[in-house]
């Protein structure tokens, strides 16, 4: 074990540290001026979609099991044949260095430590090939992703998953419901100094997209993925590919047919359309679209434990956290996101003992009083 990882495991501070999420959500605020926090905090328009994907969680109540026997129970799941030690992944977030300097590498480290799964953004500030050095040296570290903005050059797409798949990465994640940037109205207001979000290291030489014959959102969807790009990447790499940013039930059928190795259900976090489904709500009916043999991650709202543990019950394999790693991040650098990360773990053990459930294979829609009542089922 690495100092660096023996130090985050410990999670010692001589400095006090907040004690909830929010606490780091506050620190972070402090931590950050109007314009950073703008860029990570910030939503779509009216940021509706963005305060439902939290209330959304909170709304669900969970209904206890008492006497259960939970003695020696576990967070540990299986995602795609891989153990891990508990289901919370970090998910892809865009120039991280404007929260600390370190950025990336920090979170990637602190998620190695925690054994969280990483996901590493199109648009890092950190080259993939330092973080993969990074996080792969790490015994126990969870898996390590790559995100993939589609580009309008094909060739170019395809050398970024090769550096992926050289650099040691296990998975390819295609993010799918951004084809044009959300009304950014937030980051609008507080807009980042000239230089502040140079292009990403990952971009730096990509080809310029050819001019679009029409003025459609300024032509940018000419060069949008569509379902014919998805099985050509699969064609170009032998690592799995991941769809992210999937909220209909036949979409979720599509990715299905298509052989994709899982999907993340996911609404850009509120930042792209604004008023679309909350996760919360499309999880349950994509679980029920595809069955149980497709691999379900989601994401947007997870800020507890019992929200992990809701995302469970309702179908998910595992969850990404995004703006949690931000606030830790910008509050304490590797050590805040590990800090986070082990919080909503603790969280989730004290939800999973306090609900009768020894592993989260016990967490099933019973746990729900909504779907138990629906379907008089009470696992």
């Amino acid at each position: 074990m690495s100092i660096l990882r023996k130090q985050l495991s410990i999670l010692k501070s001589p400095t006090p540290t907040p004690a909830t999420l929010g606490g780091y959500a506050e620190a972070a605020r402090h931590a950050l001026d109007d314009a950073a926090w703008a860029f990570f905090e910030g939503g779509a328009a009216d940021e509706i979609t963005l305060r439902e994907n939290i209330a959304a969680w909170q709304r669900l109540s969970l209904w206890p099991r008492v006497l259960r026997p939970v003695a020696g129970g576990h967070t540990r799941v299986t995602l795609v044949g891989r153990e891990l030690a508990h289901p919370i992944l970090l998910a892809p977030v865009a120039h991280q260095k404007l929260a600390h300097p370190d950025g990336e590498w920090a979170s990637a480290l602190a998620a190695a430590a925690q054994g969280a799964g990483y996901v590493l953004s199109t648009q890092s500030d950190v080259p993939m090939e330092s973080i993969a050095q990074a996080v792969l040296a790490e015994a126990g570290c969870g898996p390590l992703w790559f995100q993939l903005y589609w580009q309008a050059d094909r060739g170019f797409n395809h050398a970024l998953v090769q550096r992926a798949e050289a650099a040691g990465f296990e998975a390819i994640v295609l993010t799918a419901d951004a084809p044009v940037q959300g009304v950014r109205e937030r980051e609008w207001r507080h807009p980042l100094p000239p230089g502040a979000s140079a292009p990403a290291v990952h971009l730096q030489h990509a080809p310029a997209a050819p001019p679009a014959p029409d003025t459609y959102c300024a032509g940018v969807p000419a060069h949008a993925p569509t379902w014919d790009d998805v099985a050509w990447l699969q064609a170009q790499t032998r690592l799995p590919v991941w769809l992210k940013g999937v909220l209909h039930p036949q979409d979720a059928r599509q990715v299905q047919s298509m052989g994709v190795a899982g999907l993340i259900v996911s609404n850009h976090g509120g930042r792209t359309l604004d008023t679309a489904v909350v996760t919360a709500h499309a999880l349950p009916l994509i679980r029920a679209a595809v069955g149980e043999a497709l691999p379900l991650v989601v994401d947007g709202g997870i800020r507890r434990g019992t929200d992990v543990l809701k995302a469970i019950a309702l179908g998910a394999n595992a969850v990404l956290i995004g703006r949690p790693l931000v606030y830790g991040l910008a509050s304490g650098g590797a050590l805040g996101v590990a800090r986070v990360i082990r919080l909503l773990r603790d969280e989730l053990e004290m939800a999973m003992a306090l609900t009768g459930c020894r592993t989260l294979a016990d967490a099933g829609p019973g746990l729900l009083p909504a779907n138990g009542a629906a379907t008089g089922v009470v696992k």
